[in-house]
């Protein structure tokens, strides 16, 4: 009888192809096909609390659709002893590109199906992430250039491979940037840039600061994303 030596195993790392199901709320005006902002939340929240702050968002006749993340986890309670929570991401640091690439084909498949349905205008389309899905959109946008007709990023970054990837062509889609000066993961430092390396990829582009804003979407932001879509239909 013989013994395998476990110490000069070699493991074969393999991969499969599955779907994933992912959920999204959406809001319908009463006359479609209506512009449509599709609002993707950072990480640790939900669909239901992204969609509620992007209603506050829009103008008057906007679609919206709350995509959720689909890497679920555990939250603590709200108070000690309390219920369990849930939370969202997008990405691990496991394969992150198998991330993106969910991430990609979601928002196609989405606003597809929204479409390909009447209910919104696809030459109207705009995404808006916070946080986490500020880079990820960014990275949508900016791969799939002629889908958008805006994005809008709020307290988050650029995609870390923003000035070495060949993947990120040019776009004629317009950019908003908003940040919190006081937001501790993106301070003023970190974003002081981002309002020209956007430009070198999109010729509409606008930067603004909020100087009471940390972390966070704060009642000035959702106004100035509300005028921000209103000029762009």
């Amino acid at each position: 009888m013989s013994v395998t030596n476990n110490r000069s195993f070699v493991p074969t790392e393999r991969t499969l192809t599955a779907q994933v199901r992912l959920y999204y709320d959406l809001h319908a005006p009463s006359h479609v096909p209506a512009p449509l902002l599709v609002a993707l939340h950072g990480y640790g929240s939900s669909k239901g609390w992204m969609l509620r702050a992007a209603r506050e968002c829009v103008p008057e006749g906007f679609a919206v659709a709350a995509l959720q993340g689909p890497h679920q986890h555990l939250k603590e309670p709200r108070e000690p002893g309390g219920p369990l929570r849930y939370g969202f991401g997008w990405l691990t640091n496991f394969h992150p590109e198998d991330s993106v690439a969910v991430h990609h084909r979601a928002l196609l498949d989405l606003i597809a199906a929204l479409v390909d349905e009447g209910v919104v205008d696809p030459h109207h389309l705009f995404l808006l992430g916070f946080s986490q899905t500020c880079a990820l959109n960014y990275r949508f946008a900016f791969t799939h250039t002629d889908i958008l007709r805006g994005v809008i990023g709020i307290c988050g970054g650029l995609p870390g491979d923003w000035q070495t990837s060949a993947t990120y062509q040019p776009t004629q889609a317009s950019v908003l940037h908003l940040a919190g000066a006081r937001d501790e993961f993106y301070p003023p430092a970190r974003v002081a840039d981002y309002e020209r390396q956007l430009r070198e990829r999109a010729r509409d582009v606008e930067f603004k600061s909020y100087e009471d804003a940390g972390h966070e979407l704060t009642d000035a932001m959702r106004g100035d994303v509300r005028a921000w879509l209103q000029a762009r239909v």
